[in-house]
């Protein structure tokens, strides 16, 4: 996935009320920028951390800027979690997620039951699999782990795969890892064992756990290898 405008560096001041973020950029001038990110984004908000930012070309948007990546330690971290669905998607279409091919079509936010909406769904003669994306930005010591704050609308999710499955139908999670410092995946049970027991579930029920780790720079983000989850 290119970014389709060239990215801005800036130094991060402060990120707050979750979706606003303040940025130093080279020539002093102080811009805030819209943070997508819901989560507590621990380890990746630090002030006076490195970031880029992409401006906006949307006609009446109040915010110009959007955050994309924050530069922890050595890594680059990729934030945004409007990139993720179409990452995966466009990872699909190019057999980079082998345990996915073999799919004609790929619907994107699609509704399974009254209030539940899914991801994406791939459709092929062989019928369908529902996959639910999910951003990873947490890493602890060499893990990568999910979520980074308690998730009831993940916890919904799992259970809405575990129901499809009964169903008949195939279903997957694709946990992007948006960083390349961790070596395995894990749930974190210490931020929210609820989800870390639902996913255990769903893997026994026969869902897909699938995490992709990611490249991130500040021109792509490319997803590159599974990584072993450890459930």
């Amino acid at each position: 996935m290119h970014f389709p405008d060239r990215l801005i560096r800036g130094i991060l001041i402060q990120r707050y009320k979750r979706f606003l973020a303040d940025i130093r950029l080279p020539d002093g001038r102080i811009v805030t920028a819209h943070c997508t990110n819901t989560g507590s984004m621990t380890g990746c908000n630090e002030p006076g951390s490195t970031v880029y930012i992409s401006p906006s070309t949307k006609e009446g948007r109040r915010l110009l800027f959007t955050w994309e990546i924050v530069k922890v330690g050595t890594t680059w971290v990729g934030i945004n979690t409007m990139h993720p669905n179409r990452l995966v998607a466009e990872s699909i279409e190019k057999g980079v997620i082998s345990e996915l091919q073999g799919y004609e079509t790929i619907r994107r936010e699609v509704v399974t039951r009254q209030g539940t909406r899914l991801d994406l769904r791939l459709e092929g003669s062989h019928g369908f699999c529902f996959v639910e994306v999910k951003n990873v930005t947490l890493a602890v010591d060499g893990a990568a782990a999910f979520p980074d704050v308690v998730s009831e609308r993940g916890t919904k999710h799992l259970k809405e795969l575990i129901w499809l499955r009964r169903k008949g139908h195939r279903a997957a999670v694709v946990f992007v890892i948006q960083r390349d410092d961790c070596n395995y995946f894990r749930p974190a049970d210490e931020i929210d064992s609820e989800y870390g027991h639902w996913l255990r579930r769903a893997v026994k029920a026969g869902v897909e756990a699938l995490p992709y780790r990611a490249r991130v720079t500040a021109r792509e983000v490319v997803l590159t290898e599974r990584l072993e989850a450890k459930l």
